[in-house]
């Protein structure tokens, strides 16, 4: 994957929640997946495919934690649907190993932070 479009983005994402700044954190994660979707799975080679299923996985994580802060509820069910949908579906563990990647980089906090407070019913 020569272009780099799409991981810049979802990095810029990374950082607007960190600063929470969640209307620019949406803006980047849907830069990221629009950048992505111009790459066919089935011409791809499975590297390439695995850093576009990670970078997609991640910015989708991502977008989820800011919708749920800007209280986009319908949106970021929608979002769950791909995530959880598409990366549990496939069964080949890819989905949890970029959660790990993303904990062991430090990335995962601020996402599971924002989805543990709307699981207990805490404000956001």
């Amino acid at each position: 994957m020569a272009d780099r479009r799409p991981e810049k983005s979802c990095e810029q994402a990374c950082e607007s929640l960190k600063q929470q700044d969640y209307e620019v954190a949406v803006k980047h994660c849907t830069e990221a997946l629009l950048s992505l979707s111009q790459y066919p799975p089935a011409h791809l080679p499975e590297p390439c495919q695995a850093q576009i299923d990670r970078i997609k996985i991640e910015t989708l994580l991502y977008r989820i934690a800011s919708f749920l802060q800007l209280k986009k509820y319908g949106q970021a069910d929608e979002d769950c649907r791909h995530v959880l949908g598409e990366g549990l579906a496939k069964g080949d563990g890819s989905f949890r190993a970029v959660l790990c990647c993303m904990h062991l980089k430090g990335k995962l906090q601020i996402v599971s932070n924002v989805l543990s407070k709307s699981l207990m019913g805490e404000s956001l």
